[in-house]
């Protein structure tokens, strides 16, 4: 078995990087979008290598390749079984989210979000014409839960057709049980509400937590939902712009399919192709390697703020690799602690409060990075907060 070094450096400022070149400042650590600094699998780059030296870039035919990976995928690793023709190709999750809004919605309809949740919700929403709903996760020992009574009264609303789930939930770090996410089911199908699942961080799971595809949870569900999935994540490959919609509903898929073509979403490009076949195909080990390298990025956080940062604790982490932390104590608002953190530690993380106004207070780390970026990152916050309380 091949042993993967995620502790190497790999520079990425000077290489167009959004993460690394959205500042001129040479000093500031980014930690804020979630871009990994981990080269993406081998595997990966040699498909990548071997289709540039062909040297013809032309439009893409997705192969059969294509989808009989993905769904191979799916189930061994994740027990769903998916059928080819559920599977609409697009350019990423988010262009995915917007054009099922478009499909289902009607300009005026209401979206209900779980907050704080992943900021592009809200734009998606908007650019639709839609009126956005939030139901507050609730926020307890370093965890959030579902307050079903409220998701309920929310869902109630006649005008409410939509509901976007975040599983695993970003930036709450929550990985939902089979449970949580058949409870949801049942209110959405009593309100008669669609359920769009982003499910993009999927394969981030840690120890003692199990990803349930929203879909899997039987044919109703599987009928009254679209799920959103992508080896961008996992794979480090957001700038090859590839993921898939999952629809089982033929009436549904035909509208988000005229959806994807009126916002002109419907190409992809070959490299995204090939990426996402090698991937499903020879990258599995790569990936399981990275998971546990990235739950000991989150024990090592952990165990770094339990003792020098105590009054700034941390969620407790079941997937995705984003860390929720509570930075109360500095007695600010989010965006006041984020320029701070620019000018005084040049430290980038991300404002809590673009995911949702429950999310003031609270900052977003990504902790993708080699080990040694992480911790100094850490020291970084824990010399600011110092300085702060003086």
């Amino acid at each position: 078995m091949v042993k993967y070094n995620f502790d190497e450096i790999t520079p990425r400022r000077g290489t167009n990087s959004y993460k690394w070149d959205s500042t001129a400042d040479a000093d500031v650590l980014p930690m804020w979008v979630a871009d990994m600094d981990f080269r993406t699998a081998p595997p990966i780059i040699e498909a990548l290598k071997q289709r540039v030296e062909h040297g013809i870039f032309g439009y893409v035919k997705v192969p059969d390749a294509y989808y009989e990976k993905t769904i191979d995928w799916f189930s061994r690793r994740h027990n769903w079984l998916i059928s080819r023709e559920w599977i609409i190709y697009t350019t990423g999750v988010v262009p995915a989210i917007s054009a099922i809004i478009k499909a289902v919605t009607s300009p005026g309809d209401k979206v209900l979000v779980q907050t704080p949740v992943y900021n592009c919700f809200f734009s998606s929403i908007r650019n639709n014409g839609c009126e956005l709903v939030t139901s507050n996760l609730v926020y307890a020992n370093r965890t959030y839960t579902i307050d079903f009574d409220d998701l309920e009264r929310k869902a109630a609303d006649k005008a409410v057709k939509v509901m976007l789930l975040c599983n695993p939930h970003n930036p709450a770090g929550r990985v939902w049980t089979r449970e949580e996410l058949m409870r949801i089911g049942e209110i959405c199908l009593l309100h008669n509400v669609f359920v769009i699942a982003d499910e993009i961080h999927c394969e981030f799971v840690y120890p003692g937590h199990t990803y349930t595809p929203f879909a899997s949870l039987g044919k109703e569900l599987l009928l009254h939902s679209a799920t959103c999935v992508s080896p961008s994540k996992a794979f480090n490959l957001a700038g090859l712009q590839i993921a898939n919609i999952i629809i089982a509903d033929e009436e549904i898929r035909c509208k988000v399919d005229k959806a994807i073509n009126i916002n002109e979403v419907c190409d992809v490009n070959p490299f995204g192709v090939e990426a996402l076949i090698a991937a499903y195909n020879k990258g599995e080990e790569w990936l399981n390697q990275l998971n546990v390298y990235l739950y000991e990025n989150y024990l090592c956080m952990k165990e770094f703020c339990e003792k020098n940062l105590p009054q700034f604790p941390i969620n407790v982490l079941e997937g995705t690799y984003l860390v929720w932390m509570d930075c109360s104590a500095l007695h600010k608002n989010s965006e006041e602690i984020e320029q701070l953190l620019l000018e005084r530690a040049k430290l980038w993380l991300n404002e809590g409060t673009m995911y949702g106004a429950n999310g003031d207070t609270f900052m977003r780390w990504n902790i993708a990075c080699p080990r040694s970026v992480l911790v100094e990152g850490l020291k970084r916050f824990r010399k600011f907060a110092e300085a702060f309380s003086e």
